[in-house]
């Protein structure tokens, strides 16, 4: 749950880059805040069985930092570089130390670390409904864009779905990412997923499914699926999926959506969960008319304000949760 106010600075809490031995803690932390923010009956059943904390500190150790007070993790936060894009979240601080600027002070070496990379866009995803949080981080120059959607459709697997994975041999694999990266800089100039890519597969939390045309990639999508990721048990959890532009992306989005429904249902995934930015109007449009169902809404911001690839125009599914 990130902090809302800077109402007092903590010196006393130091910041520090999260250890192996920090992720118990921090995952309580995050799941207390959240649920007390949410006002969950057991503030620590939040999120049931998927998980943020181990998974996104695996993936990139140098990108997470504690806030620790007398030797106790009290609060966490995590980055993620998608090439030009740098992300955070979840950023969480203990709930009877909220408003004493630790939040903030979690989030220097986070900026820090986005302008070593030089990135070109950075955003991060909070409560809507929320005036303090949006007040928060438009004191760090991020401004509000458009609503994301979090949406869920039960999986109805066809016959004829078609989808192909990364592949495991090297060559295989490299190729296939290297195209990844140029659908992805297609969106928005240096956007790069191969972090998440490598995190799917090193981490083992589902694959990269791939749709072809005439064998050639087209479009590709990061699918979580399980207990122990961000999905959960009985969903496949799509966090980034995009498809080539241009005039047949509708069609090439649909194929694709189908191909995370059956990879989903090859591990015995119930439900597909995608968020998308109602700033790709046509993205959410046919969701929507696939049945999708949203479930959780919030606003992403931005520095600089500017829309960086959420636009009408394009094809994609993100979370920055």
């Amino acid at each position: 749950m990130q902090e809302p106010a800077n109402k007092k600075l903590s010196p006393s809490v130091g910041i520090r880059p999260m250890l192996e031995a920090d992720l118990p803690a921090a995952d309580h932390v995050m799941r207390v805040a959240f649920g007390t923010f949410l006002g969950l009956p057991d503030p620590g059943s939040f999120m049931g069985d998927a998980s943020y904390v181990a998974n996104r500190w695996k993936a990139d150790p140098k990108a997470a930092f504690t806030a620790v007070l007398d030797g106790k993790v009290v609060g966490s936060v995590f980055a993620a570089r998608w090439g030009s894009v740098g992300l955070f979240g979840p950023l969480t601080v203990k709930p009877e130390l909220w408003d004493q600027g630790i939040g903030r002070r979690l989030l220097d070496p986070v900026m820090s670390l986005f302008e070593t990379d030089r990135v070109t866009h950075a955003g991060l995803f909070t409560f809507a409904q929320s005036p303090k949080h949006v007040g928060f981080y438009q004191s760090l120059g991020f401004w509000p864009g458009h609503l994301t959607a979090i949406m869920v459709c039960e999986i109805r697997p066809t016959a004829d779905t078609q989808w192909i994975p990364l592949g495991r041999g090297a060559t295989e694999r490299t190729a296939r990412m290297e195209i990844c990266r140029r659908i992805a800089d297609q969106q928005y100039p240096g956007l790069d997923l191969t972090s998440e890519i490598e995190a799917t597969t090193s981490v083992g939390l589902g694959e990269t499914v791939l749709l072809q045309e005439s064998g050639e990639v087209v479009g590709f999508a990061i699918c979580h699926v399980g207990p122990g990721t961000e999905a959960g048990t009985g969903a496949c959890y799509v966090k980034f999926a995009a498809v080539r532009p241009g005039k047949d992306a509708a069609h090439r989005f649909e194929q694709l959506l189908d191909g995370c429904a059956g990879f989903g249902a090859s591990r015995g995934a119930k439900v597909l969960i995608a968020g998308v930015s109602t700033a790709r109007r046509e993205a959410y449009r046919l969701l929507l008319t696939r049945g999708f169902r949203t479930v959780l809404q919030g606003v992403t911001m931005h520095r600089p304000s500017e829309p960086a690839y959420c636009r009408p125009e394009l094809f994609v599914i993100d979370d920055w949760r």
